[in-house]
Formats: C-alpha cells, structure tokens, sequence
C-alpha cells in the first residue's frame, strides 16, 4: 500500500517540490587545503527566502575540483556511476511545518486545483498533521512539532552531476522523520551513508594534471628509443573528503587515488612501446619508468617509444593514461575499494627522420 499511495500522492505538483532539494551550484571557498592541490568545496540546500535552511549539505575537501564542479576522474568500470539521488537531512520539525504547510495551503488554493490532485493534496496533509501512515510509514500529529530539536526530517537529494533525469529524481519519497543518533528506517536505501560520500568525493576528485617527462622532449629522431618516466616527487597519491554535518548526524568519508602503472599510446600504428604492453608500472620508490642518462642512448628504456615513422610536417598525439588505484575508509570505520580511476594528458611529438648524405 506504501506504493501505491505514493504514486497517488505524486499526482500532485506539490510532491517534487517537498520530496526532492535540488542543490544549486556549491559555494566554492577558493583555499588550497594543505599540500593538496584542491580545495574546500560545499554544497547546500539553501535557503527558500523565508529564512528556513535546508540542513542537507555535504562540504568537499582536499584534491578536489573547483567551484563544485565534476573532477577529472574517469572510471575504469563503465557500469559503475555515482548515486544519482541520496536522503539526508532537510529541516527540523517547525520549519519543516512552516515551510511544507505554506506549500500545501499555496496549492490548494490554485486556480483549477481538484480532482486527483486536490485529493493527492489533502492525504498529504492528513499524512503530516493527522498522523495518517500506511504500511511501514507512519504519518505524524503536527508535523512532528512536539519533538522539534529531538530529530530532522529527511528528503531527497539529487545529484547535479547525473545526467538522466530519471535516474536523478528516482529518489521520491515523502520527506521522513528520523531521531537524532538514530539510523534511517531500512526501507530508505539510499539513505545517505559514508560509502556514498566516499562516492561522491570520487566524483570530485582533481588528479594532478602531470605531464610525463621524455627524452628527447618534442622532437625526436625516426628508430630513436623515446624515454618516458614519471617522478614520485609529483605523481603521488591524493585524497578527497566528503562530509555531511547536521543536528544530530554527521558522516564523513575519505577517498583515496594511489598511482599504478601509466599507458602510453603514441598517436600512431608505425610505432613501438616498451613494454610492448604500453603499460608502464610504478617502481619500487613511486616512481614511473627510467629518466634518461648520458650514454643510454643505444639502450631499450624500461618506459619509453620508438617512433617507425615520420610526423612529416605535422606531429602525433601522444597519449599518456595513468590508471589510479582507489579506496576509501569512513566513519564507524567503514572502508572498501572503489573501481580504478583512469586520467590522460596528451602531448604533441615531433619526429623527425634522420638526414644522411652519400659521398
């Protein structure tokens, strides 16, 4: 029955406005955060201009992107997304009555209100003020306003990032009472959770845009090896935070990127990578594949091309893909591994053949 009064409550136009806070663009505090090459990034409900808050707010910290924007992680599992929708905390019992009555009396005064809509209106009414329930959710007397400061009412977030709109807004149940220390009914899935934030912060997070050393830098000579290595000392791993702070409630999760091994792909099929692979991997110090020396020049770089041909007049794009490994840990000492996350810089080369002249 829980179902299908919702489908008819959902009638209404109302619902999506009292069952979804849709998070504007995040409040962005322009602060390097220690070493990190990110920053602190919030996101928030707002306010509705009647001075009520929407508690729902997660802040982002460490290599994160800026302005709340996605970061420049691509994931190597192409089944795997961040949660389009989540529940959190939204507004205590008093404002949450100032704010959702308002909306329903606004409503069921508008011109042509009736029928189903108007009857969805009213069940949502008796739901929040009668103590009408069904099923395994139970209405509330008064919004609840006997037990303002004891807990929040929660409701849907959507994720600005996901770009279905079905899957955006798929969380839509009602806005429901939860006690402060206290879980989330099991029914609510989605419910916000560290592995969720951990997720999120996935979403976020800046990888460092390093761009691989090679020698010869730029130009190169057709048959000539290309060496190609990364420094540990800046291709290190980071870390992004995302935490949820409310009255009564707080979770925090951190994601972290270790650096695995590095893919060169040369921009052309008349090239060789060694390893035949392209797949680099890291060393034993963090670093990747070989700087080059005085007196290597005849020898096979453990990371590194050998263009066969010519760019002629032009040059290939040389494609460096390094693969991050990712894991996270969160509050209540909860951890786990996340897919690996992909990012690629490309670089022009020039190759050159190499001029001879016959005596």
């Amino acid at each position: 029955m829980r179902g299908s009064l919702r489908t008819f409550i959902g009638t209404a136009t109302l619902t999506l406005a009292l069952s979804t806070i849709v998070l504007p663009e995040a409040a962005y505090a322009a602060k390097p955060v220690g070493s990190d090459k990110g920053a602190t990034t919030e996101q928030t409900g707002g306010s509705d201009g009647t001075g009520i808050y929407a508690a729902a707010r997660i802040t982002y910290s460490g290599a994160v992107a800026k302005n709340g924007s996605k970061g420049n992680v691509t994931s190597s599992d192409v089944n795997w997304t961040p949660p389009p929708c989540w529940y959190a905390p939204y507004l205590g019992a008093k404002d949450f009555k100032k704010k959702t009555s308002k909306d329903i009396e606004s409503q069921m005064n508008a011109p042509g209100m009736g029928g189903h809509a108007g009857a969805a209106l009213s069940e949502l009414q008796r739901h929040y003020e009668d103590d009408y329930g069904w099923a395994d959710t139970p209405g509330y007397k008064d919004y609840n306003v006997d037990k303002d400061g004891e807990g929040m009412f929660w409701a849907a977030v959507e994720n600005p990032d996901e770009p279905d709109i079905l899957k955006r807004s798929s969380c839509n149940d009602l806005p429901f009472w939860v006690d402060n220390g206290e879980a989330p009914p099991p029914q609510y899935e989605e419910a916000i959770t560290p592995e969720i934030l951990a997720a999120l912060a996935y979403q976020r997070m800046q990888l460092p845009d390093t761009e691989v050393s090679l020698k010869p830098e730029g130009t190169t000579k057709v048959n000539l090896p290309t060496w190609a290595w990364l420094d540990k000392a800046v291709f290190d791993e980071v870390q992004a935070t995302a935490a949820i702070n409310a009255p009564g409630f707080a979770l925090q999760a951190t994601t972290t990127a270790k650096p695995v091994s590095l893919k060169l792909e040369p921009g052309t099929k008349d090239a060789e990578t060694y390893p035949a692979s392209g797949e680099c991997t890291i060393n034993a110090d963090g670093s990747i594949g070989e700087p080059y020396a005085q007196g290597k020049a005849d020898q096979t770089p453990p990371c590194g091309i050998t263009y066969l041909r010519s760019s002629g007049n032009g040059t290939y794009n040389l494609q460096a893909t390094i693969t991050w490994e990712i894991a996270w840990t969160g509050t209540g000492g909860a951890g786990g591994d996340l897919p690996d996350g992909t990012f690629g810089n490309d670089q022009a080369v020039t190759v050159q053949e190499i001029q001879s002249i016959n005596r």
